[in-house]
């Protein structure tokens, strides 16, 4: 499959300043990250809060200025482009919110909010603006009469539904989703998760998934890309990652996880600063397989489908297996199953 987005190299960091205004230093937020995503393709990115996976997915859409590397979509340049040509381009490209709360304007009602990509990128004639919001909610799962209501009057699982219509309303190639559905209640979590496997389907959209859920991450995504401090630390088909992780940090991410199938060595210490990050490998700090060349030589992805950022990953021993249990993806799987009715997701009651 043909690459969509790519990003080489890209590198952000934000100043940090004392109390004179002075400049004392900068958080390393995303520190070399190289990644494709295909046409089609759902990459799933996890990792640990602060590990840089918001950052890298606002720079994928160009929102923030990496300080170097590129992303091309489509084979633009986002970061050479002129202001509007990046307007333009943005059609093509969506972000769904984390806090369904405050991703939307209150002062909007659904119709209003949902109409807006439709009158900024032209997409339809104001005539059939109304039509196209009714379809839109339709197919998110909320009735259409709802579209007059004020954002106050949903619950938090709406609400992110009428972000996903929002998001969809320019026809866009790509989406980002941003922690989608972690703000929300366990059972309405599998309900989004399966309108957004349904829209991914029918749609063939290319989507991002940034999540630290790693059995919606299972569920969902093609491959997956760990994180660690600003850098991947590990990218590969997701089945082969979340089932046969080859760095400690993922193996210790996903024995994390309940009910998952093997143990790891628990993770040590605190996440060292972004401000001053280690040398070498960034995880030797806490990794209780580091011998002295992680703590000097940055370890590189290296080739392949299963790419792995670690000096030892081919002499690591085996997980070590738990007892059989109900791991969290199939958890998540049974969850689905029970809340996916035949129809339309329902909507608010009146």
């Amino acid at each position: 499959m043909s690459a969509l987005l790519e990003a080489e190299g890209l590198v952000k960091r934000f100043p940090v300043r004392d109390a004179l205004g002075r400049r004392a230093g900068a958080v390393h937020a995303v520190d070399g990250v190289s990644l494709g995503v295909a046409q089609g393709e759902v990459l799933g990115i996890v990792g640990e809060s602060g590990c840089g996976k918001s950052t890298l997915g606002r720079l994928l859409l160009n929102l923030i200025t990496p300080d170097a590397g590129t992303v091309r979509f489509g084979g633009d340049d986002l970061t050479r482009l002129s202001a509007s040509a990046l307007r333009a381009r943005r059609r093509d490209m969506q972000l769904i919110f984390q806090d369904p709360f405050a991703s939307l304007d209150p002062r909007m009602t659904v119709e209003q909010a949902v109409a807006e990509p439709l009158r900024l990128h032209r997409i339809v004639p104001r005539a059939q603006e109304r039509d196209r919001v009714a379809e839109l909610l339709s197919r998110v799962g909320l009735r259409p009469e709802l579209a007059r209501r004020w954002p106050h009057e949903f619950s938090g699982g709406q609400r992110q539904r009428i972000a996903i219509a929002r998001a969809l309303a320019s026809q866009p190639k790509l989406i980002i989703g941003d922690e989608p559905v972690s703000a929300l209640d366990v059972s309405v979590q599998a309900q989004v998760v399966n309108l957004l496997s349904d829209l991914i389907r029918d749609l063939s959209l290319t989507f991002v998934l940034i999540s630290h859920d790693l059995g919606v991450v299972r569920h969902v995504a093609d491959r997956v890309a760990v994180m660690y401090l600003g850098r991947i630390v590990e990218q590969g088909p997701a089945e082969d990652v979340l089932s046969a992780p080859k760095h400690p940090y993922t193996r210790a991410l996903l024995a994390a996880v309940p009910g998952h199938g093997a143990k790891a060595p628990p993770i040590e210490g605190d996440v060292p600063s972004p401000i001053a990050p280690p040398p070498g490998c960034r995880f030797h700090t806490r990794c209780p397989f580091a011998v002295e060349r992680c703590r000097t030589d940055q370890p590189t992805l290296g080739d392949g489908l299963h790419r792995v950022a670690c000096h030892l990953a081919d002499s690591l021993p085996p997980p070590t297996p738990r007892p059989d249990r109900l791991a969290g993806g199939d958890r998540l799987r049974r969850l689905q199953s029970f809340f996916r009715a035949p129809g339309p997701l329902p909507g608010a009651q009146p």
